[in-house]
This record gives C-alpha cells, sequence and structure tokens, in this order.
C-alpha cells in the first residue's frame, strides 16, 4: 500500500495534533475536525493580537477571509506544525494580555 490513507509511514508523517485527531476519530471526520481546531485557533490568535473595534459588517468580513484561509491552512496543518504553532500564539498573546491587565491594575490603583 504505496501512499495510501492509513498507510503507518503517512500517519507517521502527520504533526503530532493531527495524528491525535486522527487516532481519536473516524477518518472521515478528521478534516472537519481539524479544519474546526485552526479556525478556532485563528480567530483566538486574531482576536488576542490584531482585532480592533469595528463595525460589525467589517467583523463579517474579516471573519469571512479567515474562515477562507483557514480552509488552506487546514491541508497545510496535515504535515506541518500549524495547529501547534497557532497554540503557541495563542498562548504568547494570553500571556501577554494578562501581564498588560496586571500593570495596568496597578497603574490604576497608584
Amino acid at each position: 500500500m504505496n501512499g495510501t490513507i492509513g498507510d503507518a509511514e503517512t500517519i507517521e508523517a502527520m504533526s503530532p495534533v493531527v495524528r491525535m485527531i486522527y487516532e481519536m476519530t473516524s477518518s472521515s471526520m478528521t478534516g472537519i475536525l481539524l479544519f474546526a481546531v485552526v479556525f478556532i485557533l485563528s480567530a483566538i490568535v486574531y482576536k488576542l493580537g490584531f482585532a480592533r473595534k469595528i463595525k460589525f459588517w467589517q467583523n463579517v468580513v474579516v471573519y469571512s477571509f479567515l474562515f477562507l484561509g483557514c480552509i488552506i491552512l487546514t491541508f497545510f496543518a496535515i504535515f506541518l506544525p500549524i495547529v501547534e504553532g497557532l497554540i503557541v500564539a495563542a498562548l504568547i498573546l494570553i500571556i501577554y494580555r494578562v501581564r498588560r491587565m496586571n500593570e495596568h491594575k496597578e497603574n490604576s490603583t497608584v
């Protein structure tokens, strides 16, 4: 079986998170679940790092293009560590946001 889905070499080549998703679910649900994970993590990273106050219709446009971009990222995420990178980016942005809020609280109480 050269290069077929389920081949041991193909499964070994998957990124660790994708391999975990593949092993936990049926193979037909792996792509949908992977897309959902990529989209949710991308939305979190966008919201924490780049989002500004904009009108509702502008948010719809931004998230629509984010949705389309995540379709492409999902294909890359099968063999590249896209999900892992998004997790690291989200963690860094969460730590930054928490530290910034703590500094703001300390400055406002003084």
